[in-house]
């Protein structure tokens, strides 16, 4: 079975620098991390493997630091890596990101199987995965909690929806995206990070995509743009009463009457 998983590199906190003009995320230089739903995708994949044999690739979108998650998904298992970089993929929505996987995972090989994670946690649509299989052309499944059964032709699987479980039988090439929980993620190996460590890195960029049209990628490819993006404010202000009981409920019923909550 040949087994491939999206990751991300996403922001490692809410500090993060917006670009005034064209209102995404400045990634370079910020410090990062590996999307953390993305880990369950990659603990699914070599469970798997496991279970199956084959081989676990993946694959990440971003700007040339991001091969830094790639490093990571090889010290905890990984067989192989492809990052898509481009400036001409920079400022992408959901839909111009999801092209672009897809135009990736193209060029990449076949697979069998496409997992992904439920989310990311900066941008929080849980929609990529869903439609990089439209691009395909492919089967998807969302929302795995549990696969039930894994053979060379199909799997079986667990939806955790609303109001209900529901179960599913998907056949290959197909791409499911996995819940959180659904196993508990591996560490990375310190001997297969310093086995990896010379590991290439497939980098793929617009010229190796099928489809060179700029227009179709980044900002020119998507039709949703972001008004305003800005980090939450932080509310540190806090005062500290050391009063009696009457009188701090005295001072607390005046306060919350001041701040208009009573």
């Amino acid at each position: 079975m040949n087994i491939l998983v999206c990751i991300k590199q996403v922001p490692a906190s809410s500090k993060v620098e917006v670009d005034p003009v064209t209102g995404v995320i400045k990634r370079d230089g910020a410090q990062s991390k590996m999307n953390p739903y993305d880990l369950y995708a990659l603990e699914t994949a070599f469970r798997l493997r496991e279970q199956n044999g084959g081989t676990v690739e993946v694959i990440s979108m971003g700007p040339p630091q991001a091969a830094e998650v790639i490093k990571e998904a090889f010290a905890m298992g990984a067989d192989a890596g492809t990052l898509i970089s481009d400036r001409a993929f920079g400022g992408a929505d959901v839909l111009a990101t999801s092209y672009t996987l897809s135009q990736g995972i193209r060029a990449a090989g076949d697979f069998d199987l496409i997992l992904c994670g439920k989310q990311t946690t900066d941008g929080d649509t849980a929609q990529v995965g869903s439609e990089i299989a439209e691009w395909l052309g492919i089967p998807s499944v969302a929302n795995v909690e549990e696969i039930r059964e894994a053979d060379n032709d199909h799997l079986v699987v667990a939806m955790d929806l609303p109001d209900e479980i529901e179960i599913a039988r998907i056949e290959y090439p197909c791409l499911i995206a996995v819940d959180k929980d659904i196993y508990v993620p591996r560490l990375p190996s310190y001997v297969r990070k310093m086995a990896s460590k010379d590991r290439e890195i497939r980098i793929l960029s617009l010229k190796d995509m099928e489809d060179t049209n700029p227009q179709h990628y980044g900002l020119n490819g998507s039709p949703t743009q972001v008004v305003r993006i800005f980090p939450p404010d932080v509310n540190d202000k806090k005062e500290i009463w050391n009063e009696p009981g009457q009188l701090l409920g005295d001072h607390l019923a005046r306060k919350l009457s001041e701040l208009k909550f009573i």
